[in-house]
């Protein structure tokens, strides 16, 4: 059959599973093959956009909670400046906590991102990160991995039940096709991000 949402996916797995009495687990399941897509996948649809208001005198902005890891933090300012990545301790031997300007760089501390130094003036930011994946539901019944992916939300969710009913056998089978469904998408992504992107061959055999 096919799956293209939360109900379909269900349903395909308690017909894998050829289990009736399973139905309230399904569920948990799933979220325990997203929880893991999410540690291990980098799709194109889990990056998103936002904006920070800064506020001059205050260097912490909270993150987005959805955030699971940041590509890059820039300054909307003409020209824009992409700002560096800093530890909470390098921050803090730059820039002591009293030196205001204009952000050069960011740490995260907690739930919030600290810019460095201080702003001087009021600015607006802009976060490109990579969010989990978002879990389905039956409020929520579709999102781009489970219609470009199918078979990786079917494939974890079995492997995840197979744990459950202690079938070391059919683990290893489940978990091996999820493995190397997740491994397709990486390579599928990693295509995805250079098609169309040229080489231009320089003497000395160097790339650009």
């Amino acid at each position: 059959m096919a799956i293209t949402n939360y109900t379909e996916l269900q349903a395909s797995i308690a017909n894998f599973l050829a289990r009736d009495d399973l139905t309230a687990q399904i569920p948990d399941f799933i979220s325990l093959a997203e929880a893991r897509m999410a540690r291990e996948m980098e799709a194109r649809s889990q990056e998103k956009r936002a904006t920070a208001a800064l506020t001059a005198g205050d260097a912490f902005v909270s993150l987005p909670t959805d955030l699971r890891s940041i590509r890059l933090v820039k300054l909307n300012t003409n020209p824009t400046e992409v700002l560096e990545y800093y530890t909470p301790v390098k921050a803090n031997e730059i820039y002591s906590n009293n030196a205001q300007g204009k952000p050069k760089g960011y740490t995260i501390i907690g739930g919030e991102i600290k810019f460095a130094p201080t702003p001087d003036s009021d600015y607006t930011a802009e976060i490109v990160y990579m969010e989990g994946v978002p879990s389905l539901s039956d409020s929520n019944a579709i999102n781009t991995i489970l219609t470009r992916h199918p078979d990786a939300y079917l494939y974890g969710a079995l492997a995840s039940a197979s744990v459950y009913l202690m079938d070391d056998a059919k683990t290893a089978v489940y978990e091996q096709l999820f493995t190397r469904a997740l491994e397709e998408i990486k390579r599928e992504e990693q295509r995805g991000k250079h098609a169309g992107s040229g080489l231009f061959m320089k003497s000395g055999y160097g790339e650009r």
